[in-house]
């Protein structure tokens, strides 16, 4: 029995998952890495395993968090990702060096677990919305029948002729009538006006660089009466209507503080929050100039990762049990010129390696959202049938690689530059050649790259 249980489908979820099966639908998206999918698998499969622990020990396990070592372009970023919508957990992305020291202009480090919070907040809000949205239609439905049947006025000379009951039997035929109309669609083309419900929340100025949100300052929530939400009659298509009346009636079916409570537990036992770029606040001491602000980020880092509680507006949020994924290439610096402290924080260690060709074949290829699926997919929806010759996928991946050692590695990221050059005339003129097959072979890529990667300036200016 857990202390603080996570919600029932990601718990469930996530136990049905063991480290080899993470690793196997991790394997769908990105191309090698082992090292690192197996330490993220374990990572998420030790949450499962606390979840079974009594609640004095489970309170002691923390996460292991990992630094993960690499150079741009190599799966560092996807792989965080993938395994967070596997385990269906709250997810922030942050740059390390958008956060400075408290003092200096720039992002305050407790902003990350706001920002998580109010992702969290957002899933939980859909999925009751889709709860919800079978009664919240219902009642939309009821709205749209009063504002297109024009409700019936009493008779000034009283009903004692039965007229009232007559006329009550013919309102209720006539929408009967117009609810199988609107069901069938034969309203969509009829127009009404609905008031429709305006945030209105004034924008404040920076103050120190933080926002009045940041600094943990909601002047909304503290004063709603003097930041009520305006109203506006808007004219719309019956279908457009029925879709805005649908979400008014599903947020009022939704308790928000429901969903914030939930929220917040999903963050504090299922939060993963992945900080790139750390290599670059990797600063020692004694060090003088921006070095000093560095290390100071790094301090300030230091007690969320450590475990912490942090004021949001939705309530109080513990870090200790949120896993924090780094990631750098370390290029310059190395994971020892961290402050001791964090390089504690982040026991395990795993180094991704560099792609070649070889990889590139295989991420144009492989994956479920490999590149060449994408761009045949996208010429499809204009009646056009590309089609790759496996020798043009290899001179792609070669071409791709050559690019990369002669100008910057940006590892896999070459390839979206490079096929966005080879496919450039068939995708200006798509739209006129509907019906046509166009095959890609090797000569087609030559034809198109083949100069510019030739010329080291054309290779840096354009791939």
């Amino acid at each position: 029995m857990s202390a603080i249980p996570l919600p029932a489908s990601t718990a469930a979820f996530a136990a049905s998952l063991t480290p080899r099966e993470i690793v196997a639908e991790l394997d769908k998206y990105v191309v090698g890495q082992k090292a690192a999918k197996r330490a993220v698998a374990i990572a998420l499969r030790n949450r499962h395993r606390r979840q079974r622990l009594p609640p004095e020990m489970a309170e002691e396990v923390a996460p292991k968090n990992i630094l993960m070592i690499g150079p741009t372009g190599v799966g560092k970023t996807e792989i965080a990702r993938r395994l967070a919508k596997l385990a269906q957990s709250p997810f922030l992305k942050i740059e390390a060096s958008k956060f400075t020291e408290v003092g200096y202009v720039g992002r305050d480090v407790e902003s990350m677990v706001r920002d998580l919070v109010e992702i969290a907040v957002k899933m939980l809000r859909e999925e009751r919305e889709v709860e919800v949205r079978d009664k919240a239609k219902q009642a939309a439905e009821e709205r749209m029948l009063d504002l297109l049947l024009p409700p019936v006025t009493a008779s000034p000379l009283g009903d004692s002729s039965g007229d009232a009951g007559m006329v009550r039997d013919h309102t209720g035929t006539t929408r009967e009538r117009l609810r199988e109309q609107l069901r069938a669609g034969r309203l969509d083309s009829k127009t009404v006006e609905i008031d429709t419900r305006e945030r209105a929340m004034p924008s404040f100025e920076l103050i120190a660089g933080s926002s009045v949100e940041e600094i943990g300052v909601n002047l909304r929530d503290m004063l709603p009466g003097f930041f009520p939400g305006r109203t506006r009659r808007r004219q719309l298509p019956v279908p457009e209507a029925l879709e805005v009346l649908t979400q008014e009636e599903a947020q009022k079916l939704i308790d928000m503080e429901g969903v914030a409570r939930a929220a917040i537990a999903r963050v504090e036992n299922a939060g993963i929050i992945f900080v790139d770029e750390i290599d670059k606040i990797a600063g020692r001491e004694g060090s003088q100039g921006p070095d000093i602000s560095r290390e100071g980020v790094q301090r300030d880092i230091l007690p969320i990762v450590e475990g912490t509680t942090v004021n949001t507006k939705h309530g109080m949020v513990r870090t200790d049990h949120i896993l924090f994924i780094a990631a750098g290439a370390f290029h310059v610096s190395k994971p020892s010129d961290l402050i001791p402290e964090l390089q504690g924080r982040f026991p395990i260690r795993v180094e991704l390696e560099a792609l070649g060709k070889d990889e590139f074949v295989r991420i144009l290829t492989e994956p479920r959202n490999a590149l060449v699926k994408q761009y045949i997919s996208l010429m499809g929806t204009e009646g056009v049938t590309l089609e790759f010759q496996p020798a043009a996928i290899e001179r792609i991946a070669e071409l791709a690689t050559i690019v990369n050692e002669r100008t910057e590695n940006i590892g896999a990221r070459r390839l979206h530059t490079v096929l966005e050059r080879l496919l450039d005339e068939v995708s200006f003129h798509a739209p006129e050649l509907d019906g046509q097959t166009i095959r890609i072979d090797a000569a087609y890529v030559d034809r198109m790259l083949a100069d510019i990667v030739k010329s080291d300036d054309l290779s840096r200016y354009i791939l």
